[in-house]
């Protein structure tokens, strides 16, 4: 069945869970359906869920058998050590008839482009599509259709399309995240179970209390998003170009998604035949009465702020399915030497020494940490654009300033995180303008690497998420020149990937870790709640907001465009493993310097700098470095995983 409205096709997209649910979604009204195979898809913890492969073509022939398309989700990143399983896989779906698959990992457009696998490809949300140059790249590499970022209006999204013509896809119901997608690593560094791998343990769903200034304030669950409501505004979905209404729902039960499908399929309906008189309210409170969180229209009007805060029961802690919690509170995994030996078992060739020893680069936050890193003879230093408070922006003088002094030191700069569409001229003119001053640049997103990558250098920052080669080979061909190694990667798994790289590699050796990026402002709770007691922050000043949880508590620091940055309790830190880091691959170390004071900072670098040189001794220097009061980790380098299988390393 085809929908449409003055020439616009309209699909109302369902998801399925396992065959038994298919059965029913393929009867309702719904135009697509979308499910997941028993690996690489963004569902792996449920038991009983997900399709074998001959489900799968059974799936396919009913639903073609009613005029309805079925896309398959491929959509977690892999390592290198899946890849070969992974073409299996492809080539197995490219011999079915599915109308299309949905990825995240760039690394699958790259095997499918090598291999001529005929294969419709759609960027999965978790690519994080949030300007008109990422869908430019993703249009050039093949990609048919974009699932656009959920922080993405409305507004936006018709501009995009009517850019590039493209199919785009939106979230119109179900279950939302406060983190920016694929911007998530907390998951990964508490537990080894990475959020871009379909293993999220929803840290996000814990109770935590908020403090700030000494006082603490009665949060409940302050990052708990409520779920996707956009039943109400078909009319608008329509007039933005979006072609394909998702529905979020994989794992809720039959009889919900059912109900929920043909109640958005008849509005849909409704207003195509009678846009005139079209009732956006009826069944309205059906849909509220039967939810299983509140409703929110999250980032499709503007930013919702608070209100994009979950508070009914179901939503907070408890999966709405069975009741249980998602996770409770859990300590940062600690550094303990033992990890260090696993890791350097990891490298093939780690007895090879390197041709010239590695250099050290430092990213900062303000002018004074930039002069240090000059003084110091910093290697490379990346000055932040996503600054925070209560530091300012970079200036131009001050960027000029800093080229003037800055002898042998190399001055890139580090874009932020996210570069929305509101951004995308910003930073065109201002590179257009001083960017030769810069040796090169540090680029956070495929858009920019895309308008960028060939008249700069360009560094590839770690949350570009390469995970194995194939995705590095793609990432090569736009042109950067070196890549930051993933956080999310486990002790054997970077052995692995270090191994094989064909880029020179950065890594980052030590500073607190960002493992959540959200559009939501966090430091909002303090203005509209009264604080219930005094209570100084633990570990930072007291003008940071932290997050409280019986396991301590973690800072989370606020840029000059309000968007939050929540890091790591304990410092990661890779200098007990610089003895055995001794790959050739491995060309640069970072030091994640925008939260340090300069007499910290400058110990740091010091200490360093001479591990650089004598690797030998790196075990010994890491006992003299200061005590970080929260202590040490090495995150997801606390785990490993063979053949398949999770392990976690056993504490001392």
């Amino acid at each position: 069945m085809t929908r449409h409205f003055n020439g616009k096709t309209i699909e109302l997209l369902a998801p399925s869970g396992n065959f038994e649910i298919f059965s029913s979604i393929v009867q309702t009204r719904c135009d697509a359906i979308y499910l997941g195979g028993k690996t690489f898809n963004m569902r792996m913890i449920r038991k009983g869920f997900n399709f074998t492969n001959n489900e799968i073509k059974q799936a396919i022939k009913q639903a073609h058998a009613v005029d309805k398309k079925v896309y398959v989700t491929v959509n977690n990143l892999l390592h290198d050590l899946e890849i070969e399983e992974a073409l299996d896989y492809l080539s197995f779906l490219a011999s079915t008839e599915v109308d299309g698959i949905i990825v995240q990992d760039l690394g699958i457009v790259e095997v499918c482009k090598e291999h001529q696998l005929s294969l419709p490809i759609h960027s999965s949300v978790m690519m994080n599509v949030h300007n008109l140059d990422y869908v430019n790249a993703l249009k050039e590499a093949g990609v048919t259709r974009v699932v656009l970022s959920r922080e993405m209006d409305l507004q936006t999204a018709k501009y995009i399309q009517s850019q590039t013509g493209i199919e785009t896809e939106y979230f119109v119901h179900g279950d939302m995240c406060t983190v920016n997608g694929s911007n998530c690593y907390f998951s990964s560094t508490i537990w080894g179970n990475s959020s871009n791998r379909g293993r999220c343990f929803k840290p996000c769903r814990w109770s935590y209390r908020i403090k700030k200034d000494g006082y603490l304030y009665p949060t409940e669950y302050p990052l708990a998003a409520k779920d996707m409501y956009m039943y109400e505004h078909i009319p608008e979905l329509i007039e933005a170009n979006v072609t394909s209404f998702k529905i979020e729902g994989r794992m809720r039960e039959t009889d919900f998604i059912v109900d929920l499908v043909n109640t958005y399929a008849d509005a849909i309906d409704r207003y195509i035949a009678d846009p005139i008189g079209y009732d956006r309210k009826e069944q309205a409170e059906h849909l509220f009465n039967n939810r299983k969180r509140d409703f929110t229209t999250a980032y499709a009007f503007g930013n919702p702020g608070l209100e994009f805060i979950n508070r009914r029961y179901e939503g907070t802690g408890k999966f709405y399915s069975t009741g249980k919690m998602f996770s409770t509170p859990t300590e940062e995994p600690e550094l303990h030497t033992h990890f260090i030996k696993k890791i350097a078992d990891s490298l093939p060739n780690s007895s090879n020494k390197q041709s010239e020893l590695p250099r050290l680069a430092v990213k900062v936050n303000n002018m004074e940490q930039a002069k240090l890193c000059i003084t110091l003879g910093v290697d490379r230093i990346y000055l932040a654009a996503d600054v925070f408070f209560p530091d300012q922006p970079f200036t131009i003088k001050q960027i000029k300033e800093l080229v003037q002094i800055k002898q042998a030191s190399e001055v890139f700069f580090a874009f932020p995180q996210m570069v929305n569409q509101s951004q995308v001229e910003q930073i065109d003119q201002f590179l257009h303008l001083y960017g030769d001053l810069f040796d090169g640049l540090l680029v956070t997103n495929l858009g920019s690497i895309y308008k960028y990558g060939k008249n700069f250098h360009v560094v590839a920052d770690y949350n570009v998420n390469i995970y194995n080669q194939k995705a590095s080979q793609f990432y090569k061909t736009l042109g950067i020149n070196e890549l930051t190694t993933s956080i999310e990667a486990k002790a054997d798994q970077l052995g692995q990937f270090i191994a094989r790289s064909q880029l020179p590699i950065e890594m980052i050796a030590h500073g607190p870790l960002k493992v959540m990026y959200l559009d939501l402002d966090l430091y909002d709770n303090t203005k509209v709640l009264d604080p219930i007691e005094q209570q100084d922050n633990r570990y930072v000043a007291n003008h940071i907001l932290t997050l409280q949880t019986d396991k301590g508590e973690n800072p989370v620091y606020r840029d000059q465009f309000g968007k939050n940055h929540l890091l790591t309790m304990k410092t990661f830190c890779l200098l007990p493993a610089f003895h055995h880091l001794q790959a050739p691959q491995i060309k640069r170390y970072r030091i994640e310097g925008q939260t340090y004071a300069l007499d910290h900072l400058k110990k740091i670098i010091l200490t360093y700098q001479q591990a650089i040189v004598q690797p030998e001794i790196a075990g010994d220097l890491f006992e003299q470095l200061t005590t970080d009061p929260a202590g040490y980790t090495l995150g997801a380098l606390a785990y490993q995983y063979q053949n398949g299988k999770q392990t976690v390393q056993p504490k001392c």
